[in-house]
């Protein structure tokens, strides 16, 4: 799809040089302001497009030539060079898909994940946990940038629910894919009688909003705090630090516990709430039947899935691409490229058509 793109605009750019060539056919001034505009924002497209092609074609014939040459020393430089072009030609089809989604792309600073149990009681909040270890795993090989905004346990030691940010350009182009239900078989530690049960987890991405572009009406707001050790306490002006928040208007409800100060767990709730609160907001100005976070987690039923953590049999199956790979393990230690970069391929793709 990215080729035929890439061809097409070719063919446009190759025929406004044509007709630019020619004046005298242009009706009016107007005429050829608008194709000297086309062919300006066309230029660096094309000609990275040319580079590309002739790297592929000096790449192939140096394929050939470290293939067949008899010679070692000449073999060795032509695999040298083969290894440069080659780097060379992976950088050039990064930069013009990079072109031609740029468009459709913002940049985001921060965004939060947001991982929260399903179906399946303590399994699933066991599966939470580990959910986020994968993706903290993740963050820290890219070198982003975390902070644990908010999180509320399971008896067992896993998560009901657990919120953090990522504050890095990079992150929300990688994981912006990752909103949905994601369904693990296994045999849970508890099953006495060996059997594999399914749980759920359900994963949004958030996006922080700027401040300037989205404030919250303080008076729509109720704050309560509570000890941390549980709601409630006889000490509410002395101990209680932790934070529950309300948005009235909406019924959204953002707790923070994890601060000892009651002052950062309600700056953190915050920016929690104002997160959820744009993609409600968002969601309805463009008259879908739901709120975009509704909408990316479902309802956490098991029928529900993008993503399925068979572990009886090593394997990580990605439903919207048709990606399977018997490398679980390897995964949820944190190697993601692998699961990633197909699915943001694809969708990439689907926005291409789109325009």
């Amino acid at each position: 799809m990215i080729a035929e793109k890439l061809e097409e605009i070719e063919r446009r750019f190759q025929e406004i040089e044509t007709g630019m060539a020619r004046p005298e056919n242009i009706s009016n001034q107007d005429d050829f302001r608008k194709l000297a505009k086309e062919h300006a924002e066309l230029r660096e497209i094309v000609a990275s497009l040319r580079e590309l092609k002739k790297v592929r074609a000096e790449a192939e014939k140096t394929r050939e030539l470290a293939a067949h040459d008899a010679d070692r020393e000449m073999k060795e430089m032509a695999q040298e060079e083969l290894l440069l072009l080659e780097r060379r030609r992976d950088e050039l089809e990064a930069l013009l898909k990079g072109m031609l989604l740029g468009k459709d792309t913002h940049v985001v600073k921060t965004m939060f994940l947001e991982i929260r149990a399903g179906t399946g009681g303590e399994e699933a909040a066991l599966f939470a946990a580990e959910l986020f270890a994968m993706y903290m795993k993740y963050a820290e090989k890219m070198k982003w940038k975390t902070e644990l905004m908010s999180a509320s346990a399971s008896s067992l030691g896993g998560f009901k629910e657990v919120v953090f940010l990522i504050d890095s350009p990079d992150a929300y182009p990688k994981l912006r894919y990752e909103s949905g239900v994601h369904r693990v078989q296994r045999v849970p530690e508890t099953e006495s009688q060996g059997r594999i049960h399914t749980s759920t987890v359900t994963v949004a991405v958030l996006v922080e909003p700027e401040e300037v572009d989205f404030k919250v009406n303080p008076e729509d707001l109720r704050i309560d705090v509570f000890r941390s050790s549980g709601p409630g306490g006889q000490h509410v002006n002395t101990t209680d630090s932790a934070v529950r928040i309300t948005h009235i208007p909406t019924g959204l409800v953002v707790t923070c516990q994890d601060e000892k100060s009651q002052h950062k767990n309600k700056a953190k709730a915050l920016r929690v709430l104002r997160a959820r609160l744009k993609e409600q907001i968002e969601e309805e100005q463009e008259q879908e039947v739901s709120a975009e976070r509704k909408k990316q987690v479902g309802t956490g039923d098991r029928s529900e899935r993008i993503r399925t953590y068979n572990f009886p049999q090593g394997r990580l199956t990605d439903h919207r691409v048709g990606l399977t790979l018997y490398r679980l393990e390897d995964v949820l230690a944190g190697n993601l490229d692998p699961v990633l970069d197909p699915v943001v391929s694809h969708f990439q793709t689907e926005l291409l058509k789109a325009r």
